[in-house]
């Protein structure tokens, strides 16, 4: 079993430790078409309550984004994006005190005004290849800026071929980002790095990627991982193998929801549900393997379901190499 090195960072004016013990990052979209939560929130105060309600399920960080990007979303334009998530923020960060946000977002205006309301944390799925000006404001705040890798935009990223080597794909989107964000003068001891599970890679992929997460390791960066509530975890749950069938593909992504003998599929209102238990399973498990691959943070929409396999899987890791979790 790989050793989970372990990195300084600094959060909010406070050094925290990476890879001690894994940390859970919630995640809040107050948004009307995310994937899985998208309408919920959109209401500040419930957005709020939710976000208070993450940190008491065990959530480290909170990740607050107001443009979805799920499969197919369109982008949002700024002003919208900050109507969304500015009252969010700077209500959470009053009642949150040591609780650090993360500021989901692609956009370095957004990622400023959010910093300036309570933020400290900068999440850019693009890994700075939409705005190049959001190295910039991670500089002069100093704050953490996670780098993702992802093919293409959301609204065409699954549509595309995807990548014939995806660990040539992941090297070269992450030598890019990374050189663009410490040309812009980042600190590399601030930098963070996401694979990008569901973001331009097909299922088969998703899955290498876990397989293999410790080649992460020669890039000597703290690695995030965000599973949670993704189609190929859902997929794989439900029975399918690691490639879909031709019929399968043609069909729109579905949820299951489990009868008598846990393999009813059923359509509700045109879209279809995974019973919540099965999908907790399903998180909680891509998380263990995240996590004995060498991830640092794992991203959770439910982060009291996954918080057992996250202490699980980290007291594996510290009885591999006879420390104490």
């Amino acid at each position: 079993m790989n050793l989970r090195c372990e990195f300084q960072i600094e959060v909010g004016g406070r050094q925290v430790v990476l890879g001690a013990r894994t940390l859970i990052m919630g995640v809040l979209n107050v948004t009307p078409d995310s994937f899985s939560d998208g309408g919920r929130y959109l209401d500040p105060d419930r957005a709020v309550e939710r976000g208070i309600e993450l940190a008491r399920q065990g959530a480290d960080w909170i990740d607050v984004g107001g443009e979805s990007t799920r499969p197919g979303a369109q982008p949002v334009a700024v002003e919208e994006e900050l109507r969304r998530v500015m009252p969010v923020i700077r209500a959470l960060h009053g009642k949150l005190r040591r609780v650090p946000i993360s500021i989901d977002t692609t956009k370095a205006e957004v990622a400023q005004q959010a910093l300036d309301a309570g933020a400290s944390i900068l999440n850019d799925v693009s890994g700075l290849r939409f705005d190049c000006h959001l190295a910039e404001v991670a500089r002069r705040s100093a704050a953490p800026l996670i780098l993702m890798h992802m093919r293409g935009r959301p609204a065409t990223m699954q549509q595309q071929p995807f990548p014939r080597d995806i660990w040539s794909s992941l090297a070269n989107g992450f030598e890019t980002s990374i050189r663009r964000a410490l040309a812009a003068g980042v600190k590399r001891s601030q930098l963070i790095l996401d694979p990008g599970l569901g973001f331009g890679k097909s299922r088969r992929q998703n899955y290498q990627i876990l397989a293999g997460l410790a080649k992460l390791r020669d890039l000597r960066l703290p690695v995030l991982v965000g599973a949670s509530r993704k189609s190929f975890v859902q997929a794989i749950v439900a029975g399918e193998g690691l490639d879909p069938s031709p019929s399968r593909r043609r069909m729109r992504p579905y949820w299951l929801i489990a009868g008598s003998h846990g393999r009813e599929i059923t359509r509700r209102h045109g879209s279809e549900q995974m019973n919540s238990a099965l999908l907790s399973a399903g998180d909680a498990a891509a998380v263990v393997a995240a996590i004995l691959g060498g991830a640092h943070i794992v991203r959770a929409h439910d982060p009291a379901a996954i918080l057992p396999a996250v202490r699980i899987a980290d007291a594996v890791l510290a009885a591999s190499h006879g420390r104490i979790p």
